[in-house]
């Protein structure tokens, strides 16, 4: 059973682009120590390299969990009340 899990549905595309909405590139690159964030990054770069590295990914994906358990988090497309 999956729903324990955070990431069970949420495809390593939507954690990329929610990543790099909330925190921008420069600041995930800081975060993420990995030059697919550092040097031109883009989505479709990140994506191939994640995909191939599981350490990357695994950080990649801690990442996310902390965010979006993060008080302070707002989800993309979510409005302050």
């Amino acid at each position: 059973m999956q729903k324990n899990n955070p990431l069970h549905g949420v495809t390593l595309k939507k954690i990329v682009e929610d990543l790099e909405s909330h925190y921008g590139w420069q600041k995930l690159a800081t975060l993420v120590a990995i030059r697919c964030f550092e040097s031109d990054p883009s989505v479709k770069s990140s994506l191939t390299f994640l995909r191939r590295t599981p350490w990357a990914r695994e950080k990649v994906e801690e990442l996310y969990v902390s965010t979006i358990n993060s008080p302070w988090y707002q989800a993309p497309g979510e409005k302050n009340d």
